[in-house]
């Protein structure tokens, strides 16, 4: 019994290692799409759950990024998470001169998606929470707020009342952030965002997803939309 427990490790630890040579020689480079759960499996005589743990473990330290549908891809090499500074977006609006106030449009528990089941780290179809907040610069809409949230790592999260305190804040007093992932792209928004936003659907956006971890694991996922020509990122940019 031991000893199929130590294969088992061994094999892991293998395909781990098989994944960060290919990409620290060059054979992969960022953006490269990494051989599926099945070919990983078939390739080192393993269970595909012993294929999807290294691949999944492998994506949580930032190496690889998987994408529902389109499969597992080298992550760009420079994280931006190096590059910006996590705040909270009623100081940013502050520091500005400006006044910030935000609207709670969704506060409630879903069944989570195999995708954010994988980028909380957590087992498919577990209840999480969710929220959307839209937030105003001098009453002018500048940001969609969509968070999913870990209801494990913070219990509470359904009783606040995000008009008075942003989830940014209440989630790094219960669970202080440690580490975090950033993915940022321009993006023709929805028909429903573009409406929130007020703003035509024509008009590009600036989406950024992020994934903030405490001491204790995956907190949450943000996906952050705002009007491209209403905001910009230079101001969270640390020299």
């Amino acid at each position: 019994m031991s000893s199929t427990k130590a294969v088992k490790a061994s094999k892991f630890a293998i395909i781990k290692q098989h994944i960060c040579e290919k990409i620290e020689s060059g054979d992969w480079s960022q953006h490269s799409k990494v051989p599926s759960e099945n070919e990983l499996a078939e390739l080192f005589s393993v269970s595909r759950m012993t294929a999807r743990r290294a691949l999944q473990e492998l994506t949580e330290q930032g190496l690889l990024v998987r994408t529902q549908g389109a499969g597992t891809f080298v992550a760009t090499f420079k994280s931006q998470s190096s590059l910006l500074e996590i705040r909270n977006i009623a100081d940013e609006i502050a520091d500005r001169g400006h006044k910030h106030h935000a609207n709670q449009l969704v506060l409630k528990s879903v069944n989570v998606s195999d995708e954010i089941a994988i980028l909380l780290n957590i087992k498919p179809n577990q209840a999480i929470f969710y929220s959307e907040i839209l937030h105003f610069e001098n009453n002018e809409a500048i940001q969609l707020e969509q968070r999913y949230v870990n209801s494990k790592l913070v219990p509470n999260y359904l009783m606040q009342n995000f008009t008075e305190i942003t989830p940014h804040e209440y989630l790094s007093h219960e669970a202080p952030l440690t580490e975090a992932t950033h993915e940022i792209e321009a993006v023709l928004a929805n028909e429903s965002i573009s409406k929130l936003l007020a703003i035509n659907t024509q008009q590009p956006c600036l989406q950024v997803k992020r994934r903030t971890w405490s001491k204790q694991g995956v907190v949450s996922v943000a996906i952050l939309t705002s009007p491209g020509n209403k905001y910009r990122l230079g101001s969270h940019l640390v020299f």
